[in-house]
Protein backbone atom coordinates (compact mmCIF):
# COMPACT_ATOMS: atom_id res chain seq x y z
CA UNK A 1 0.00 0.00 0.00
CA UNK A 2 1.30 3.39 -1.17
CA UNK A 3 0.90 6.61 0.39
CA UNK A 4 1.70 9.35 2.64
CA UNK A 5 1.20 8.32 6.20
CA UNK A 6 -1.91 9.38 8.40
CA UNK A 7 0.17 12.47 10.69
CA UNK A 8 -1.42 13.33 13.81
CA UNK A 9 -3.62 15.97 13.53
CA UNK A 10 -5.09 14.02 10.04
CA UNK A 11 -5.90 10.90 12.60
CA UNK A 12 -7.58 13.54 15.46
CA UNK A 13 -9.96 14.80 11.98
CA UNK A 14 -10.82 11.36 11.51
CA UNK A 15 -11.53 10.51 15.02
CA UNK A 16 -13.88 13.80 15.50
CA UNK A 17 -15.35 12.61 12.11
CA UNK A 18 -16.55 9.49 13.84
CA UNK A 19 -17.26 11.33 17.58
CA UNK A 20 -19.69 13.55 14.79
CA UNK A 21 -17.32 16.65 15.98
CA UNK A 22 -17.45 18.69 12.46
CA UNK A 23 -16.22 21.62 14.19
CA UNK A 24 -13.16 19.92 15.54
CA UNK A 25 -12.84 17.83 12.08
CA UNK A 26 -12.29 21.23 10.17
CA UNK A 27 -9.70 23.00 12.94
CA UNK A 28 -8.10 19.84 13.40
CA UNK A 29 -7.38 19.77 9.02
CA UNK A 30 -6.31 22.97 9.18
CA UNK A 31 -4.09 23.06 11.93
CA UNK A 32 -2.55 20.10 9.98
CA UNK A 33 -0.68 22.74 7.54
CA UNK A 34 -0.42 25.14 9.76
CA UNK A 35 3.38 25.30 11.18
CA UNK A 36 2.22 27.68 14.17
CA UNK A 37 -0.58 26.55 15.29
CA UNK A 38 1.42 22.94 15.59
CA UNK A 39 4.02 24.80 17.63
CA UNK A 40 1.69 26.21 20.10
CA UNK A 41 0.06 23.37 20.92
CA UNK A 42 3.52 21.56 21.36
CA UNK A 43 3.66 23.46 24.66
CA UNK A 44 0.98 20.84 26.74
CA UNK A 45 2.52 18.55 28.87
CA UNK A 46 4.44 15.60 28.47
CA UNK A 47 1.82 12.49 27.22
CA UNK A 48 -1.22 15.19 26.77
CA UNK A 49 -2.67 14.85 23.30
CA UNK A 50 -2.00 18.30 21.44
CA UNK A 51 -4.96 18.85 19.94
CA UNK A 52 -7.37 18.07 23.17
CA UNK A 53 -5.51 20.67 24.81
CA UNK A 54 -5.54 23.32 22.25
CA UNK A 55 -8.88 22.94 20.90
CA UNK A 56 -10.30 22.73 25.01
CA UNK A 57 -8.03 25.84 25.66
CA UNK A 58 -9.64 28.08 22.72
CA UNK A 59 -13.23 26.31 24.45
CA UNK A 60 -12.46 27.73 27.85
CA UNK A 61 -11.50 30.67 26.91
CA UNK A 62 -15.04 31.39 24.74
CA UNK A 63 -17.24 30.21 27.59
CA UNK A 64 -15.27 32.39 29.82
CA UNK A 65 -17.03 35.19 27.43
CA UNK A 66 -13.96 35.94 24.85
CA UNK A 67 -15.78 37.79 22.50
CA UNK A 68 -14.50 36.53 18.67
CA UNK A 69 -16.17 36.21 15.75
CA UNK A 70 -15.32 32.41 15.50
CA UNK A 71 -17.86 32.34 18.92
CA UNK A 72 -20.71 31.98 15.72
CA UNK A 73 -19.17 28.25 14.57
CA UNK A 74 -19.11 26.83 18.11
CA UNK A 75 -23.20 25.25 18.56
CA UNK A 76 -22.82 25.24 22.37
CA UNK A 77 -22.15 29.19 22.26
CA UNK A 78 -24.41 30.01 19.20
CA UNK A 79 -27.61 28.20 20.26
CA UNK A 80 -27.00 25.14 17.89
CA UNK A 81 -27.35 27.20 14.90
CA UNK A 82 -25.72 25.70 11.45
CA UNK A 83 -23.19 28.21 10.07
CA UNK A 84 -23.58 27.27 6.39
CA UNK A 85 -21.05 28.07 4.28
CA UNK A 86 -18.17 29.27 6.20
CA UNK A 87 -15.05 27.97 6.96
CA UNK A 88 -14.19 28.15 10.52
CA UNK A 89 -10.47 27.82 10.41
CA UNK A 90 -9.56 31.59 9.35
CA UNK A 91 -10.70 32.30 12.47
CA UNK A 92 -9.70 29.79 14.78
CA UNK A 93 -6.34 31.35 13.47
CA UNK A 94 -7.11 35.05 14.30
CA UNK A 95 -8.32 33.79 17.51
CA UNK A 96 -5.09 32.06 19.13
CA UNK A 97 -3.06 34.85 17.33
CA UNK A 98 -5.43 37.25 19.62
CA UNK A 99 -5.24 35.00 22.91
CA UNK A 100 -1.85 33.45 22.53
CA UNK A 101 -1.38 35.18 26.09
CA UNK A 102 -4.16 33.58 27.41
CA UNK A 103 -4.25 30.24 25.86
CA UNK A 104 -0.12 29.45 26.92
CA UNK A 105 -0.79 28.98 30.80
CA UNK A 106 -3.78 26.49 29.61
CA UNK A 107 -1.67 24.50 26.95
CA UNK A 108 0.73 24.40 29.51
CA UNK A 109 -0.72 23.00 32.66
CA UNK A 110 -3.82 21.79 32.13
CA UNK A 111 -4.47 18.34 31.38
CA UNK A 112 -7.20 16.19 29.49
CA UNK A 113 -8.96 14.97 33.06
CA UNK A 114 -12.46 14.30 31.11
CA UNK A 115 -15.79 12.80 33.11
CA UNK A 116 -18.25 11.51 30.79
CA UNK A 117 -21.30 10.86 32.53
CA UNK A 118 -22.91 8.87 29.66
CA UNK A 119 -20.26 6.14 30.95
CA UNK A 120 -22.93 5.85 34.24
CA UNK A 121 -25.80 3.87 31.97
CA UNK A 122 -22.80 1.17 31.23
CA UNK A 123 -21.98 1.16 34.98
CA UNK A 124 -25.97 0.68 35.84
CA UNK A 125 -25.87 -2.48 33.76
CA UNK A 126 -22.91 -3.89 34.94
CA UNK A 127 -23.35 -3.62 38.49
CA UNK A 128 -27.11 -4.84 38.71
CA UNK A 129 -25.15 -7.42 36.81
CA UNK A 130 -22.89 -7.94 39.51
CA UNK A 131 -25.45 -7.97 42.54
CA UNK A 132 -27.49 -10.53 40.95
CA UNK A 133 -24.27 -13.01 40.70
CA UNK A 134 -22.21 -11.70 44.20
CA UNK A 135 -25.03 -10.37 46.15
CA UNK A 136 -25.08 -7.20 48.10
CA UNK A 137 -24.06 -4.05 49.36
CA UNK A 138 -21.50 -2.93 47.19
CA UNK A 139 -18.26 -1.46 48.40
CA UNK A 140 -16.84 0.15 45.22
CA UNK A 141 -13.06 1.54 44.17
CA UNK A 142 -12.53 3.75 40.98
CA UNK A 143 -9.53 3.94 39.70
CA UNK A 144 -9.21 7.22 37.74
CA UNK A 145 -12.50 8.78 38.66
CA UNK A 146 -11.32 12.06 37.25
CA UNK A 147 -14.04 14.89 39.30
CA UNK A 148 -16.47 11.67 40.26
CA UNK A 149 -19.59 12.05 38.32
CA UNK A 150 -19.21 7.97 37.47
CA UNK A 151 -19.16 7.72 41.12
CA UNK A 152 -22.65 8.32 41.66
CA UNK A 153 -23.76 6.14 38.67
CA UNK A 154 -26.83 5.20 40.87
CA UNK A 155 -28.44 8.66 41.48
CA UNK A 156 -29.24 8.75 37.31
CA UNK A 157 -31.68 7.12 35.73
CA UNK A 158 -31.32 5.13 32.40
CA UNK A 159 -33.44 4.78 29.73
CA UNK A 160 -32.71 1.89 27.53
CA UNK A 161 -34.45 2.62 23.83
CA UNK A 162 -34.93 -0.26 21.04
CA UNK A 163 -37.65 0.71 18.15
CA UNK A 164 -40.76 2.04 20.87
CA UNK A 165 -39.65 -0.14 23.29
CA UNK A 166 -38.07 1.73 26.67
CA UNK A 167 -36.72 -0.17 29.51
CA UNK A 168 -36.13 2.21 32.66
CA UNK A 169 -33.72 1.91 35.90
CA UNK A 170 -35.78 2.51 38.82
CA UNK A 171 -34.58 5.69 40.48
CA UNK A 172 -36.87 8.09 42.20
CA UNK A 173 -36.41 11.69 41.99
CA UNK A 174 -33.13 11.56 39.80
CA UNK A 175 -32.15 14.97 38.27
CA UNK A 176 -30.70 13.58 35.39
CA UNK A 177 -32.26 10.56 32.41
CA UNK A 178 -29.24 9.01 30.56
CA UNK A 179 -30.90 7.90 27.44
CA UNK A 180 -28.91 4.34 25.32
CA UNK A 181 -29.92 2.89 22.41
CA UNK A 182 -30.42 -0.94 23.25
CA UNK A 183 -28.98 -2.77 19.95
CA UNK A 184 -29.34 -6.91 19.83
CA UNK A 185 -31.73 -8.86 21.63
CA UNK A 186 -31.38 -9.08 25.46
CA UNK A 187 -31.79 -6.16 28.02
CA UNK A 188 -29.50 -5.43 30.25
CA UNK A 189 -30.78 -5.41 33.94
CA UNK A 190 -32.67 -2.28 34.93
CA UNK A 191 -34.41 -3.20 37.79
CA UNK A 192 -33.63 -0.74 41.31
CA UNK A 193 -30.26 -0.40 41.89
CA UNK A 194 -28.15 -2.62 43.93
CA UNK A 195 -26.88 -1.15 47.52
CA UNK A 196 -23.96 0.90 47.85
CA UNK A 197 -21.98 0.46 51.10
CA UNK A 198 -18.90 2.64 50.57
CA UNK A 199 -17.35 4.33 47.16
CA UNK A 200 -14.34 5.95 46.79
CA UNK A 201 -12.14 7.39 44.17
CA UNK A 202 -8.37 6.83 43.62
CA UNK A 203 -7.04 9.54 41.03
CA UNK A 204 -3.74 11.08 40.44
CA UNK A 205 -4.97 14.90 38.94
CA UNK A 206 -8.78 15.15 40.95
CA UNK A 207 -10.86 17.82 39.48
CA UNK A 208 -12.35 20.02 42.13
CA UNK A 209 -15.50 20.55 41.42
CA UNK A 210 -15.64 23.95 43.86
CA UNK A 211 -13.36 25.54 41.81
CA UNK A 212 -15.17 27.40 38.83
CA UNK A 213 -11.80 26.91 36.86
CA UNK A 214 -12.01 22.79 37.02
CA UNK A 215 -15.18 22.91 36.52
CA UNK A 216 -15.10 25.41 33.40
CA UNK A 217 -12.22 23.02 32.32
CA UNK A 218 -14.37 20.03 32.22
CA UNK A 219 -16.83 21.58 30.29
CA UNK A 220 -13.76 22.98 27.51
CA UNK A 221 -12.64 19.50 26.69
CA UNK A 222 -16.23 18.16 25.92
CA UNK A 223 -16.38 18.62 22.21
CA UNK A 224 -18.70 22.01 21.13
CA UNK A 225 -20.97 19.88 18.48
CA UNK A 226 -21.93 17.59 21.12
CA UNK A 227 -24.51 19.37 22.68
CA UNK A 228 -26.10 17.37 24.39
CA UNK A 229 -23.20 15.72 26.16
CA UNK A 230 -22.49 19.44 27.83
CA UNK A 231 -26.14 19.62 28.99
CA UNK A 232 -25.90 15.82 30.79
CA UNK A 233 -22.91 17.23 32.36
CA UNK A 234 -23.89 19.84 34.02
CA UNK A 235 -27.01 18.04 34.92
CA UNK A 236 -24.17 15.78 36.59
CA UNK A 237 -22.52 18.37 38.16
CA UNK A 238 -25.86 19.47 40.01
CA UNK A 239 -26.31 16.04 41.12
CA UNK A 240 -22.88 16.06 42.33
CA UNK A 241 -23.59 18.95 44.68
CA UNK A 242 -25.72 16.53 47.12
CA UNK A 243 -22.96 13.32 47.34
CA UNK A 244 -19.32 14.57 47.12
CA UNK A 245 -18.17 10.90 47.28
CA UNK A 246 -14.55 10.74 48.24
CA UNK A 247 -11.64 10.99 46.14
CA UNK A 248 -8.43 9.86 47.53
CA UNK A 249 -5.77 12.11 45.93
CA UNK A 250 -2.59 9.54 44.33
CA UNK A 251 -1.30 6.98 41.97
CA UNK A 252 -4.65 4.84 41.65
CA UNK A 253 -1.88 1.57 42.01
CA UNK A 254 0.10 3.09 45.25
CA UNK A 255 -3.63 4.05 46.80
CA UNK A 256 -5.50 0.59 45.96
CA UNK A 257 -3.75 -2.11 48.49
CA UNK A 258 -4.58 -0.01 51.08
CA UNK A 259 -8.08 0.65 50.10
CA UNK A 260 -8.80 -2.71 49.41
CA UNK A 261 -7.47 -3.65 52.93
CA UNK A 262 -9.91 -1.06 54.44
CA UNK A 263 -13.08 -2.68 52.79
CA UNK A 264 -15.43 -3.72 55.81
CA UNK A 265 -15.74 -7.80 55.88
CA UNK A 266 -18.96 -7.54 54.93
CA UNK A 267 -20.51 -7.34 51.44
CA UNK A 268 -18.57 -7.39 48.03
CA UNK A 269 -15.98 -5.39 46.80
CA UNK A 270 -15.68 -4.17 43.02
CA UNK A 271 -12.76 -2.32 41.43
CA UNK A 272 -14.26 -0.46 38.48
CA UNK A 273 -12.43 1.60 35.69
CA UNK A 274 -13.84 3.29 32.74
CA UNK A 275 -11.37 4.05 29.73
CA UNK A 276 -8.64 4.40 32.38
CA UNK A 277 -6.28 0.96 31.81
CA UNK A 278 -5.89 1.85 28.01
CA UNK A 279 -3.59 4.01 28.97
CA UNK A 280 -1.44 2.37 31.34
CA UNK A 281 1.36 0.59 30.09
CA UNK A 282 1.90 -3.02 29.89
CA UNK A 283 3.62 -3.45 33.21
CA UNK A 284 0.92 -1.19 35.11
CA UNK A 285 -1.67 -3.84 33.64
CA UNK A 286 0.39 -6.53 35.22
CA UNK A 287 0.60 -4.85 38.74
CA UNK A 288 -3.19 -4.10 38.61
CA UNK A 289 -3.47 -7.82 37.69
CA UNK A 290 -1.45 -8.93 40.69
CA UNK A 291 -2.52 -6.85 43.26
CA UNK A 292 -5.77 -8.11 42.49
CA UNK A 293 -4.96 -11.31 42.55
CA UNK A 294 -3.30 -11.22 45.98
CA UNK A 295 -6.40 -9.64 47.18
CA UNK A 296 -8.24 -12.36 46.23
CA UNK A 297 -6.39 -14.60 48.50
CA UNK A 298 -8.14 -13.02 51.21
CA UNK A 299 -11.72 -12.61 50.06
CA UNK A 300 -13.62 -12.45 46.33
CA UNK A 301 -12.70 -9.65 44.23
CA UNK A 302 -14.96 -8.28 41.43
CA UNK A 303 -13.31 -5.79 38.63
CA UNK A 304 -15.53 -4.25 35.87
CA UNK A 305 -13.90 -2.81 32.88
CA UNK A 306 -15.22 -0.28 30.28
CA UNK A 307 -12.19 -0.19 28.10
CA UNK A 308 -10.26 0.08 24.57
CA UNK A 309 -11.14 1.47 21.02
CA UNK A 310 -11.94 -1.88 19.45
CA UNK A 311 -13.97 -1.18 15.36
CA UNK A 312 -15.42 1.57 18.57
CA UNK A 313 -17.27 -1.63 20.32
CA UNK A 314 -15.71 -1.48 23.73
CA UNK A 315 -16.28 -4.41 25.68
CA UNK A 316 -18.08 -4.15 29.24
CA UNK A 317 -15.57 -6.99 31.03
CA UNK A 318 -16.36 -8.38 34.81
CA UNK A 319 -13.83 -10.37 36.34
CA UNK A 320 -13.46 -12.17 39.29
CA UNK A 321 -10.16 -12.92 41.52
CA UNK A 322 -10.63 -15.90 44.30
CA UNK A 323 -7.93 -18.37 45.76
CA UNK A 324 -5.29 -17.22 42.75
CA UNK A 325 -7.42 -17.44 39.84
CA UNK A 326 -9.44 -15.21 37.58
CA UNK A 327 -12.50 -15.93 35.78
CA UNK A 328 -13.83 -13.26 33.38
CA UNK A 329 -17.58 -12.64 31.64
CA UNK A 330 -17.92 -10.45 28.17
CA UNK A 331 -20.96 -8.61 29.52
CA UNK A 332 -21.88 -6.02 26.95
CA UNK A 333 -20.22 -3.80 23.90
CA UNK A 334 -20.65 -0.39 23.92
CA UNK A 335 -20.30 3.08 22.55
CA UNK A 336 -17.26 5.19 24.37
CA UNK A 337 -20.05 7.68 25.54
CA UNK A 338 -22.65 5.55 26.46
CA UNK A 339 -24.76 6.61 23.57
CA UNK A 340 -25.24 2.73 23.17
CA UNK A 341 -25.39 -1.06 24.70
CA UNK A 342 -25.25 -4.52 23.05
CA UNK A 343 -26.33 -6.39 26.07
CA UNK A 344 -24.40 -10.03 25.83
CA UNK A 345 -24.66 -11.65 29.46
Amino acid sequence: MSGKPIGYWEYFAIEARLANAPLYVRLAEGVADDDELKALAANARPEQPWANILFAAVHFLLLRGAEHPLRRHYPDLNGGVPIEGEDPFPLFQDFCARHRDGLLPLIRTRITNTNEVGRSATLNAGFRALAAQAGEPLHLIELGPSAGLNLIWDRYRVRYRRGGEEFVTDVPDASLTLDVELRGERVPPHGPAPRVASRVGLELNPVDLSNPDDRDWLRALVFPDRVERLTRLDAALAAYKDAKPEIRIGSALDLLPDALAAVPKDGVVCVYHTFVTYQFSNAMRRALTDMLTVAGLRREVWCLGNEGFLDNRNPLTLRRYRDGAQEERLLANTQPHGAWIEWLA
